[in-house]
């Protein structure tokens, strides 16, 4: 490789790029480094491997393609943009293999936000005055591979009035200077910030009225007034209770969500997307094509977690004995059945690309609206049958790994505790700890929430739904299908010459 092709960060250079004295809070103290602190440790090196797949010869395949931007290097394939529904299957593998890393777990893994970081490449003259920024980002996001997170939730503050009169909480610019805007206020709820290089800001769920508003930018993480008090920390809680044995998801691939604060915070011009512009600030996810794209990242990501959680349940009812019950057989025909459809979605997605500027193309919204809302239903469906199926067999377990070590104890466990199906007695426990970590503990639901809102709250996805549809002008040729076949007929009968009309009786 010359010294002038660009690759994505290694794992090592990840770790190393996060420890730049962030302003990050738990549990009262200020975190010195993010890399070596319990609460994110362990999900920072999670994602690091990730990193370090880009440059695994045996993974290169599918995750990476060459760069576009005339650097000689290669890049994740969803940094780059879709020309071919090739490329857009090329995309849903590379998303799915990095997937199968956390297992589903990280939603926010650095390419979730390559959904919009590849809009600004495709359509940069969609920023007008900014469109050099968006051009510039593009390129540098693709070529290094950034971990970028976004806010754009305004808090559940002050409801009773208008967004744009809570002007001490929501994020708005102070002051314009010649080098960049001054920004204060707050973001719900940030999820996975902690450990990301940087953090896009924005809006959704509320029309903006005022300039000071009508703001979309990034910043890096370590600028000066930005905070995140984070959640409490199920990695943290993890490693205090238990061991990797006893909580195996939670203790490496806990996404903290905190509470995003900008304190008069500058953000240069150069990370300036829109400001000013009411509308576009309003309407920029749908229209730039972020929506799209954000929605095949979730389908892909949540079809592999659900390839997990089937397999959970499979194994499940093995060590239970029950996997032979027909009831038991049912509702592991539902489970594959929500799991097939998400991959039909994103297959579909995919093939049925919808047309966007230059030869580039976008996955079908069509489907990626209909994954928002059956998401809502069909995830908290699949962690409820395994609740009803497993039953007391998730909590019939001993509290802690150590307790197997003890020699008085074993003997006890090795009995009492074993499972069927020539399951042994830690076999099992293993298991059903991993499941019970999947479905049962904070952390599990957690991700639930996280899963019933991914792409905004529940009668949104819904309205939207419709939305999108009546400004495509679908929703119009729903109901003209409808009145051709209300042309045909009237009160003296077949108004269609090809059809005969009953006799009198």
């Amino acid at each position: 490789m010359s010294e002038t092709t660009t690759r994505p960060l290694t794992g090592d250079e990840y770790l190393e790029s996060i420890r730049d004295g962030r302003e990050i809070w738990a549990y009262g103290e200020r975190v010195d480094d993010v890399t070596k602190h319990p609460a994110f440790r362990n999900t920072a090196r999670m994602t690091a491997r990730l990193y370090d797949a880009l440059h695994d010869p045996e993974k290169r395949d599918v995750l990476t393609t060459p760069t576009d931007t005339g650097s000689g290097g290669f890049t994740h394939k969803f940094f780059r943009a879709p020309k071919s529904t090739t490329d857009l299957l090329g995309d849903r593998d590379a998303i799915a293999e990095w997937a199968r890393m956390s297992y589903g777990w990280l939603g926010r893994s650095p390419d979730y936000k390559a959904s919009f970081l590849t809009t600004l490449g495709v359509d940069p003259g969609y920023y007008g005055e900014f469109e050099g920024n968006a051009r510039r980002w593009y390129a540098e996001a693709q070529e290094k591979v950034l971990f970028w997170n976004h806010a754009i939730i305004n808090p559940p503050v002050d409801r009773h009035k208008a967004a744009d009169d809570v002007g001490d909480v929501f994020v708005h610019v102070e002051e314009e200077r010649d080098d960049g805007l001054v920004v204060s206020g707050a973001k719900v709820v940030a999820t996975g910030s902690a450990l990301t290089h940087g953090n896009f800001i924005a809006h959704y769920g509320l029309p903006v009225k005022k300039r000071e508003f009508a703001l979309v930018a990034t910043l890096p993480m370590d600028s000066p007034g930005l905070k995140l008090i984070c959640r409490p920390s199920y990695a943290l809680q993890a490693d205090t209770m238990g061991s990797p044995f006893d909580y195996p998801l939670s203790s490496r691939l806990d996404e903290n969500d905190t509470i995003f604060v900008l304190d008069k915070v500058k953000i240069p011009w150069e990370n300036v997307f829109v400001y000013g512009d009411q509308a576009k600030a309003a309407t920029f996810l749908s229209a730039s094509g972020f929506l799209n794209r954000s929605t095949f990242h979730g389908v892909t990501r949540l079809a592999v977690k659900l390839d997990f959680l089937a397999g959970l349940l499979l194994k499940g009812v093995d060590v239970t004995g029950t996997r032979d019950f027909r009831g038991i057989q049912t509702r592991i025909g539902e489970v594959l059945a929500w799991r097939n459809m998400f991959w039909g979605l994103s297959d579909a997605m995919a093939l049925n690309p919808d047309p966007w500027k230059g030869g580039a193309l976008l996955p079908k919204l069509d489907y990626g609206m209909a994954y928002r809302w059956f998401m809502t239903i069909g995830y908290p469906r699949v962690r409820e049958i395994i609740h009803q199926d497993l039953g007391s067999a998730l909590i019939y377990l001993n509290s802690h790994a150590s307790d197997f070590q003890n020699p008085e104890l074993r003997p006890y466990l090795d009995k009492y505790v074993r499972g069927s199906s020539g399951y042994d007695a830690v076999e099992r426990v293993k298991l059903m700890k991993l499941i019970w970590d999947s479905v049962g503990t904070e952390f599990a639901g957690r991700n639930e929430l996280y899963e019933r809102n991914f792409s905004g709250n529940h009668e949104n996805v819904r309205i939207e739904m419709l939305t999108a549809q009546q400004a495509s002008g679908q929703v119009d040729g729903y109901k003209g299908f409808a009145e051709q076949c209300l042309a045909e007929y009237d009160l003296d009968g077949w108004t269609a010459p090809d059809l005969i009309n009953p006799d009198r009786l």
